[in-house]
């Protein structure tokens, strides 16, 4: 009858309904296991560093065809005006050119640098995902405008919002690796991990950018970037719960930013990462024209220039984690050798004579950058640790911008130096500079032996404890002083007593 098949679809109905809600149940469990939880954090973060650095290098071969495009536009409706002029307006429009261009490339990193301080700081202050899910909100919008950018003005607002976007999501990202990996081994191999897909998104970027293109049009790329970034964003909101107020009720606060910037070895640090970004972001706006002057390289050959470079990085990360996990306490001259590796290869860059030869010193600067990186950025987990208070979005923030100073100077001032000095003195410089600041991660060399002292955080609390964490230490600390230890009573909760300690009590536990 009608009745009793309507009751046997309401019936089917309600099973599946019943059904999904199962699945989601336990979908939900799978999500907040911590082992898994960690696991999908990473595979978050990993998506986020991949897209920043993505749109950072994808407008390579496409905003210079394009504005070129709007140039030659603008151009031809003042042609006949100009007609009498003609070789002087072609000179100062190539200069201005340049300079946009330059300007273009260099304003997300400058923005970066300006914001990094205060998003290390509010990043300390509400924890690491709400942060993150507003710098993919920013990078999502920023990747639209792209796309739809129809002048100079929109491509240089899109630029920009892109710098603010990263400042955010790329220093939270980082942090909360640090934050969930805190054994120090799988903190090595998870922010390896986090590096191989920096590097890998730097250099698919310019040939995904320029097949699409060329094939399918300016606005394709941009598209499929922003459609990861809001399937990436739907992601944090579903597994790391933005919003929820649960973990930051009883967070420490971190130190302030400026006291890690006058840490020496937080700054011995911050210096190596800086120098030894720089010949990769000198030479990204500058080895082109030289390919074609010296070598009349084509156009898919500088197109493929560093492309070959992702090998050695992934095997230069791959390599540090292995050694950091047999020889933890040598990550100070593992970061002392890449940089010595950079120095030499960049030294040997100006000597190559052709295209095939010019692979063999860029692949040895991205080993050396690899070594660095994937040494030294734990390495600044660990001196917060030890040495401060187990917050890492000001300290992350500090390595955020060591690199946005090497990206921010690179395409202002690596071609005035080129044309002023020249190709060859710019790359002995570079590599003179790494070779030379090697020496200094010698300060890091007691790094591993450090431990966290209560002398050193009653030092760095002078103001008084802050945030729950050092308040409740502190309070134990000085009432065990005073002669008053722990007991249990009937109901499992930990209380002090007056009364004499016994040896196994005043010198053992957790704050003893």
């Amino acid at each position: 009858t009608t009745e009793g098949k309507a009751a046997n679809l309401a019936q089917s109905a309600a099973s599946k309904l019943s059904q999904m809600g199962e699945r989601t149940k336990q979908l939900g469990n799978v999500i907040q296991d911590p082992g898994r939880q960690k696991r999908i954090i990473l595979v978050i973060v990993c998506i986020v560093l991949l897209l920043d650095n993505m749109l950072y290098m994808v407008i390579v071969p496409i905003i210079p065809d394009y504005l070129e495009g709007l140039q030659k536009a603008a151009d031809s409706a003042h042609d006949a005006a100009a007609h009498s002029n003609s070789t002087n307006i072609t000179i100062a429009a190539k200069g201005n050119f340049d300079l946009q261009i330059g300007v273009l490339f260099a304003s997300k990193a400058i923005l970066q640098l300006l914001v990094n301080p205060l998003s290390g700081t509010f990043i300390d202050r509400v924890g690491y995902d709400i942060p993150l899910f507003i710098g993919l909100n920013v990078m999502f919008l920023s990747t639209l405008i792209f796309a739809f950018a129809d002048n100079y003005a929109t491509l240089f607002l899109a630029r920009s919002m892109q710098g603010l976007g990263s400042a955010f999501a790329d220093t939270s990202g980082i942090a909360l690796i640090a934050d969930r990996y805190t054994e120090e081994t799988e903190r090595s191999k998870a922010l390896g991990i986090a590096l191989a897909f920096i590097s890998f998104g730097s250099l698919v970027a310019p040939p995904f950018g320029g097949v699409l293109y060329q094939f399918a049009g300016r606005r394709v790329p941009f598209l499929i970037l922003a459609c990861i970034c809001l399937a990436d964003g739907i992601m944090c909101l579903a597994v790391l719960k933005p919003f929820s107020s649960r973990e930051r009720e009883n967070m420490p606060v971190g130190t302030p930013i400026y006291k890690l910037m006058i840490d020496p070895y937080i700054a011995v640090v911050a210096g190596a990462l800086t120098v030894c970004n720089i010949p990769l972001a000198f030479l990204e706006p500058t080895i082109a024209n030289w390919m074609e002057e010296t070598m009349n390289a084509s156009q898919w050959e500088i197109g493929m220039t560093w492309f070959p470079s992702f090998f050695p990085h992934v095997l230069g990360v791959y390599l540090t984690v292995k050694l950091a996990a047999k020889y933890p306490h040598l990550q100070w001259f593992y970061g002392a050798i890449g940089m010595v590796f950079i120095g030499a290869s960049s030294c040997t860059v100006p000597a190559c004579k052709n295209f095939g030869q010019l692979m063999i010193p860029l692949c040895g600067i991205c080993f050396g950058i690899a070594f660095v990186d994937t040494a030294l950025l734990p390495t600044l987990g660990f001196l917060v640790d030890v040495r401060h208070v187990s917050v890492y979005g000001s300290v992350y923030a500090i390595a955020d911008i060591s690199y946005c100073v090497a990206y921010a100077l690179g395409p202002v001032v690596a071609g005035q130096i080129v044309h002023d000095l020249g190709f060859v003195q710019l790359n002995l410089g570079m590599g003179l500079a790494n070779v030379l600041y090697a020496p200094a991660l010698l300060l890091l060399k007691n790094v591993a032996k450090m431990k966290p002292s209560y002398s050193e955080r009653n030092m760095l609390l002078e103001d008084g404890p802050v945030g729950l964490y050092d308040t409740i230490k502190m309070e134990q600390r000085e009432k065990k002083r005073k002669g008053m230890c722990t007991t249990i009573n009937e109901n499992g909760i930990e209380t002090f007593v007056q009364r004499s300690c016994s040896d196994e009590e005043s010198s053992g536990g957790e704050y003893a």
